[in-house]
């Protein structure tokens, strides 16, 4: 990657369960204690896309993929939503580190529909996603 920061296995390991195996409905990555390679913090099979944003902290920056399900005319639909989270209230050199690895990070995980950068929680709400959802072309 650009930042030298490398990818766990794991990650990409856990995204083909949710991918593949719906095993669950999020992931939330976050980078291990010295900055070098990023990691999986949570899974969680919670459907309330409430518990997800909760599960965002406020003052750290995380990456998340979400397995977004919603309703068009044809019927129930999903798409893999890629999350970029940076509060206004994370460090500075945080915020750095986790804007360089997006991209490299993001091109492993195969199969995004879509990307949603937030630095607050009304920039993530249900509403916004699912206007990207809906107007995504994957």
């Amino acid at each position: 990657m650009a930042s030298g920061i490398e990818v766990a296995d794991v990650c990409i390991t856990t995204f083909h369960q949710l991918k593949l195996g719906k095993k669950f409905k999020y992931i939330v990555f976050t980078l291990n204690d010295d900055l070098s390679e990023i990691v999986v913090e949570k899974t969680s099979d919670a459907s309330n896309y409430e518990t997800f944003v909760e599960d965002l902290p406020k003052d750290q920056c995380r990456w998340a993929v979400y397995d977004f399900e919603f309703e068009k005319e044809d019927g129930k639909r999903n798409k893999l939503c890629f999350v970029s989270w940076a509060p206004d209230d994370a460090k500075i050199k945080d915020k750095m580190l986790f804007a360089s690895s997006r991209e490299a990070f993001k091109q492993k995980l195969d199969g995004i529909a879509f990307e949603v950068q937030a630095t607050d929680c009304s920039e993530i709400s249900h509403e916004i996603v699912l206007v990207k959802a809906l107007t995504s072309t994957h």
